[in-house]
């Protein structure tokens, strides 16, 4: 169980809204959310409604101005939709692809991948299929950079998420984050 509750404005002033599931579209509850507090469980938070745009992982805890995100290398100023991440028990495997529709060299993973490029000797990863568990991608390596959270199903392609030009460096397990 997870609990989220998203502040209009900076520092958990104005209007608030409480979350415990997934939310598509927190437009209707608030104009803007510039601050949110993790009270349980951990979270996807997206900066366009229906999960898609730039995303970013919060864990329990206090995040006072999204705008911190942006040191992050994030231009991310608002949240507009959630997912709660649930916990997983049991097998982390992951197959990527270093191109979309997956093509190119494959790899399958069961562990963190810090840089696919240093311990795979793959230029990018484009595509992959999430076979057991959840996982985040990064942008960079090392994880770091813009990132997404991939549950079990196939991913031909990463631009299908709404966000472009996005080729994954390193890969992390959601075990015990929570």
């Amino acid at each position: 169980m997870g609990k989220i509750i998203f502040y209009e404005e900076r520092n958990f002033q104005g209007r608030s809204y409480e979350c415990m599931s997934d939310c598509s579209d927190m437009t209707s509850y608030l104009g803007r959310s510039q601050s949110c507090r993790v009270e349980s469980g951990c979270f996807m938070v997206y900066e366009r409604p229906n999960f898609m745009g730039l995303q970013f992982f919060l864990r329990r805890g206090e995040y006072h101005d999204m705008q911190r995100l942006m040191s992050m290398g994030m231009m991310f100023d608002t949240i507009r939709s959630c997912k709660l991440i649930p916990y997983h028990r049991g097998p982390f495997r992951m197959k990527i692809y270093e191109r979309e529709n997956f093509q190119g060299q494959m790899n399958e993973l069961m562990d963190d991948i810090d840089s696919i490029q240093e311990r795979l000797r793959m230029n990018e990863c484009l595509s992959c299929n999430v076979l057991d568990g959840q996982w985040l991608l990064y942008e960079q390596p090392h994880f770091r950079g813009r990132m997404i959270y991939l549950r079990p199903g196939e991913y031909r392609s990463f631009s299908n998420l709404g966000i472009s030009s996005l080729r994954m460096q390193s890969m992390r397990r959601i075990t015990d984050m929570c």
